[in-house]
């Protein structure tokens, strides 16, 4: 995983050379994503940098990939993990110039006119920027659910500019926005296409549907399998929660063998290292510690301090580019997180992100009134994923140069389990008798954890953390904003008003270092009970009184409710 970044629409009188020097300037600011390399295509319409991590082909991997007769030129920040059957499958011959599993990038662009079609035959985790001379074409595309963050907007000259943070364009383009996630802008074309859609994103094609345990555990180590790829030390991150826990379990299963030779060889690194972080005295850190004893890994787990926590926050917010209350709070810890693993030469992780929004593991689920509201609200959340724990696990890893990898939202997989009829994902009482969410996933893979740890309730990782770490927040909120400055927060910020002293407080650091309607705009609004979508609070009068989007804020279910 890398930065990108894209300046097209040069013109003739254009100074290319001082453009050129402005788009590395612009590059810098998001460097830190790829600090390996950095590479750079000029010509007379357009301009790529590109910032690189080299997790695969770090020799020969460099960016921007260029056909071998110079007309094609791909900035990509991502991977493809089915790269290998996607070479296999082509008609006709390519000239690779690298070993990178993006390369394969170009030879579709090659052979097939329909871009729709060939983004869709990609399993994996992308956002691109390619360029065409010979037909003064580009095409700009993001994965599917949106792993990977994209940005884009014009100059003030109207070139459209890309790029994968929104810092770098900030004071470049008045409109900046983001980019949707399962679309693509095809110069040609000159419109947004939304490439990624599914049958499975509507109630009625999933009614009835049953997809067997063993099947959907299957799809799931198949997912993790293929998200092993990697020339370079990689660990897992293991907070000892069901996800986090299954995605470690799963690869301890595949780690002493090299995925990149067909599991035929050895690794390179065959032990599986684990991270954890979180106030002394965690829920995490203890349930991790019991989750990678059973599964034998090499466990790493950190504690930080409150003040550790809110020295770190203004940098936080500047990484993750938002000022939603629910990331920032979980972003915070594992940014710090992010820089002990870097400090240990591991540069791939593999995490758990995903799994609540696909088989409703939130608390709030537990209210959901019937099967077809709960799936309408795994399809919202998956939607604006984007928007939260995607991009809280991206930019709070990817600022240390470390890449988070997340199976759960794997496109094969979630084919398998956004098919299943949502009455089977529903909650349901465990083996102690409680009501558990994710019951199915559970069912799915037991004998692969302890039952401590397979049957463990679900935990947001801004509570697992420490109780005291949302709680402190709270306070310190309440001790920096007044409120008589509270009470203009409205007047002060137009676009979606901070509701709390905490939110209030995140609100004004954002715009320290993001100011303007339009960087506003690309954060969501909207009341939230338990990181539920704004929709979701009608299932229960109790959520609009009380909406906080901690998971212990659902009363009666929670067993730590507040």
């Amino acid at each position: 995983m890398c930065s990108i970044l894209g300046i097209f629409g040069l013109q003739p009188g254009d100074d290319v050379q001082a453009l050129r020097r402005r788009a590395l300037e612009l590059s810098q600011r998001q460097r830190h994503r790829g600090p390996d390399w950095s590479g750079v295509h000029l010509d007379d319409g357009a301009i790529l940098v590109h910032e690189r991590l080299a997790i695969v082909d770090p020799a020969g991997g460099s960016q921007p990939l260029r056909s071998a007769d110079g007309e094609l030129a791909l900035a990509v920040n991502g991977e493809i993990y089915n790269h290998r059957e996607l070479e296999q499958s082509l008609a006709t011959g390519y000239a690779f110039q690298t070993g990178s599993d993006c390369e394969v990038i170009n030879a579709l662009y090659r052979e097939r006119d329909d871009v729709a079609q060939w983004l869709n035959a990609l399993n994996g985790i992308f956002a691109f920027a390619l360029w065409d001379r010979a037909k003064d074409r580009f095409v700009i595309a993001r994965d599917a659910i949106g792993v990977c963050p994209l940005y884009w907007g014009h100059d003030r000259d109207g070139r459209l500019c890309v790029a994968s943070e929104m810092k770098a364009l900030a004071d470049t383009c008045a409109d900046v926005a983001q980019f949707p996630p399962g679309h693509c802008y095809d110069s040609e074309v000159g419109e947004l296409v939304r490439w990624y859609e599914r049958p499975w994103r509507e109630h009625a094609a999933t009614h009835g549907v049953e997809v067997s345990k063993k099947e959907l555990r299957e799809a799931f180590e198949r997912a993790v399998h293929r998200q092993l790829m990697s020339d370079v030390p990689y660990g897992v991150l293991l907070s000892g929660g069901l996800d986090s826990s299954l995605v470690a379990a799963v690869a301890a299963r595949f780690a002493r063998k090299r995925i990149e030779d067909n599991d035929a060889t050895e690794a390179w690194w065959p032990r599986l290292h684990s991270f954890a972080i979180g106030l002394e005295g965690s829920p995490d850190l203890a349930a991790a510690e019991v989750a990678a004893k059973a599964l034998g890994t090499v466990h790493h787990g950190f504690t930080y301090s409150f003040e550790e926590g809110l020295d770190a926050l203004p940098e936080v917010i500047r990484h993750i580019e938002t000022y939603d209350v629910t990331t920032i709070r979980a972003s915070t810890p594992m940014f710090l997180l992010a820089r002990r693993i870097k400090a240990m030469g591991v540069k791939m992780v593999l995490s758990g992100e995903g799994s609540d929004e696909v088989f409703g593991g939130y608390l709030y689920f537990h209210k959901a009134p019937d099967a077809r509201e709960f799936h309408a609200e795994t399809v919202r959340k998956l939607d604006a994923l984007y928007n939260y724990d995607c991009l809280r696990a991206n930019k709070s890893m990817m600022a240390w140069g470390v890449e988070p990898r997340v199976p759960f939202l794997d496109v094969e997989f979630l084919d398998v389990a956004m098919r299943m009829d949502a009455s089977h994902k529903m909650v349901k009482p465990g083996p102690s008798g409680r009501p558990i969410e994710k019951a199915i996933l559970r069912e799915a893979f037991e004998g692969y954890l302890p039952d401590e740890i397979l049957w463990r309730q679900k935990e947001q990782f801004s509570d697992g953390v420490g109780y005291g770490w949302i709680d402190g927040l709270k306070a310190h909120a309440e001790a920096q904003v007044s409120d008589r400055v509270f009470a203009a927060a409205a007047s002060r910020f137009p676009v979606n008003p901070p509701q709390t002293k905490e939110a209030y407080l995140y609100r004004h650091i954002f715009e320290q270092f993001f100011p303007g309607v339009a960087c506003a705009q690309t954060v969501p609004g909207g009341k939230s009970i338990a990181c539920s979508s704004p929709v979701a609070i009608a299932w229960d009068a109790a959520f609009a009184k009380m909406a906080d989007p901690s998971g212990r804020a659902v009363a009666g279910v929670h067993e730590a409710a507040l």
